[in-house]
């Protein structure tokens, strides 16, 4: 794998992403820097609602406009500023550079058209090779997917087929043109356990090692199977972030110890699942502090005045949190 000090792929700052909402605008991404180099897997982990999948979608530009709104940052995929791009240079960038994995394949397949269909017209958006050429190309990738008779299911309608069945199909088509970059937003989500084992395993299998992975979960144990390195997202803000390994033998922040000790243990007598008490607080009424403030164990009257900065220190670990106020910033970016 690439080393932390390569030239990234990926180099996101300060993004920014606003929704208009009923008597105003609500900041559904503040500030989020991320940086992936080619080679390399990044989860982006927390709970629902605190901006993973906004932040993941804003690289190739999916958030719905309006009411969505990008307004600051930089997207820099391979040196190339994505967010100023025109919509026609930026589809072109969209599977052959980019491939996305959404979450339910059933809000991504078109109900309406058959496998083959749909797989075909992402070869022909980018390649120029026939129909004929381009249906062999998504029966290589169904093959390679593992899907059982793939060139019967060339013409199946995605009603026909299961949800793991549906989340492979997902992944030929964001695998088969070999993009650069994987955004895989909570891939097995919908799926039982048993599948999501085996759709891990897939992914494991078909990433490429010249290519990015970014991962978007609320699993930490996927994170720990899948990623090297992980930020954590919380009330729209990266509130720590670092090497996998290293975030989990020691979490700097309270909400990503509080996300540590809920993780289920298969270990006898260990009493009841630990839980983070308290709520998230609404993104349109967020505290002048800390967000987690309000449900923080360590919490200190500076807490609730000042918002803490993420900084970090030269091994690439980053925290935003006034218990770890003294760190140097992380001049590296990561």
């Amino acid at each position: 794998m690439a080393g932390a000090a390569a030239q990234p792929l990926l180099d996101m700052r300060g993004l920014t992403v606003e929704f208009a909402v009923d008597g105003g605008r609500l900041r559904a991404v503040d500030g989020v820097s991320l940086r992936l180099v080619a080679g390399g897997t990044l989860g982006l982990v927390g709970e629902s609602g605190c901006g993973k999948t906004v932040t993941a979608m804003s690289i190739p530009r999916l958030i719905p406009q309006p009411p969505g709104r990008i307004v600051a940052g930089e997207i820099r995929l391979r040196g190339q500023e994505l967010l100023g791009l025109p919509v026609r240079e930026l589809r072109q960038i969209r599977g052959r550079d980019i491939g996305v994995i959404f979450q339910e394949p059933m809000t991504a397949l078109s109900p309406l058209r058959r496998i083959g269909d749909q797989l075909a017209e992402v070869v022909l958006l980018h390649r120029p090779v026939s129909r004929r050429a381009a249906l062999d190309l998504g029966l290589e990738w169904l093959e390679k997917v593992g899907i059982p008779d793939a060139r019967q299911r060339l013409g199946a309608f995605p009603f026909e087929l299961s949800g793991g069945m549906r989340q492979r199909v997902m992944i030929a088509m964001a695998m088969m043109l070999q993009p650069g970059l994987v955004i895989a937003d909570e891939p097995t989500t919908a799926l039982d356990v048993t599948i999501q084992a085996q759709i891990l395993d897939l992914m494991r299998a078909i990433h490429r090692h010249d290519a990015g992975l970014l991962l978007i979960t609320h699993d930490m144990g996927v994170i720990w199977e899948m990623c090297e390195r992980m930020a954590v997202m919380y009330a729209s803000r990266v509130v720590e972030s670092g090497p996998v390994k290293e975030v989990f033998a020691e979490p700097l922040h309270p909400y990503t110890q509080g996300l540590m000790r809920s993780i289920p243990s298969l270990h006898i007598g260990q009493g009841r699942l630990a839980h983070i008490p308290g709520q998230v607080p609404s993104l349109a009424a967020l505290p002048p502090g800390c967000a987690f403030a309000d449900r923080c164990e360590h919490v200190m009257p500076v807490c609730r005045r000042e918002r803490p900065e993420l900084l970090g220190d030269a091994g690439g670990r980053q925290v935003a949190c006034h218990l770890h106020g003294q760190r140097t910033v992380d001049i590296s970016g990561q």
